[in-house]
């Protein structure tokens, strides 16, 4: 994928689009891991389960609803990978919700680049005031496994048209209507943790925005 850069406050401001558009992956992640990867199977779905005593809350207001419209893959790794990628995601908007650019959520499902990814989305939300408020629905998910195995490839579709920016100060919301920049395919690059083989992190994220693909 062609590198991204985040999306500025200005434009932000004057869109309203969610800064999950920007692209956080560029030279940070694998070209050779993306396109060597064997494909693995999908099949409903899954929502995220504890994994262990030490699972951050992930908890989001009900203003914000993360809907992920998956199946439950049959191999018992694609399905860890898969629902700690949705845990990543829930972590990244309950991040921007607190308002806390070091929250301890997106740092328990992520490191490397995709946690920097993550803090500064946070920090931009903060810089610009604002709060996310709508629906947003993940689907079209696909699988792959690297490195034999020691590594899996989570690539998802997104669709931003209703879930929007609102200012916390005013309780403004930054309506938008629904275009091709609605769109966006996610590809996580997941790890199994040293810590807990349920949980997998984060640990490169890239997010194409305009993806034409995504567009039902």
């Amino acid at each position: 994928m062609a590198r991204r850069t985040v999306t500025t406050a200005a434009t932000f401001a004057a869109t309203a689009a969610l800064l999950l558009t920007a692209c956080g992956g560029g030279d940070d992640s694998s070209p050779d891991d993306i396109k060597g990867a064997d494909k693995g199977s999908s099949s409903p779905s899954a929502s995220a389960s504890k994994a262990d005593a030490d699972q951050p809350d992930l908890s989001l207001p009900k203003s914000v609803d993360l809907v992920f419209d998956f199946d439950k893959p049959s191999d018992a790794k694609h399905a860890a990978a898969l629902a700690n990628a949705q845990n990543y995601i829930r972590a990244m908007y309950h991040g921007i919700v607190a308002q806390d650019p070091n929250d301890p959520a997106y740092q328990y499902y992520s490191g490397d680049q995709a946690a920097q990814y993550v803090k500064s989305q946070i920090q931009e939300w903060v810089k610009g005031g604002w709060t996310p408020t709508g629906t947003e629905k993940y689907y079209d998910e696909d699988i792959s496994t690297l490195s034999g195995g020691k590594r899996v490839l989570v690539n998802f579709c997104s669709n931003q048209a209703k879930i929007y920016g609102k200012e916390i100060k005013t309780g403004k919301v930054l309506y938008t209507k629904e275009s091709l920049d609605s769109y966006q395919k996610f590809s996580l690059l997941m790890v199994p943790s040293s810590g807990s083989p349920q949980v997998w992190k984060a640990q490169v994220i890239q997010v194409t925005g305009k993806a034409k693909e995504c567009q039902a």
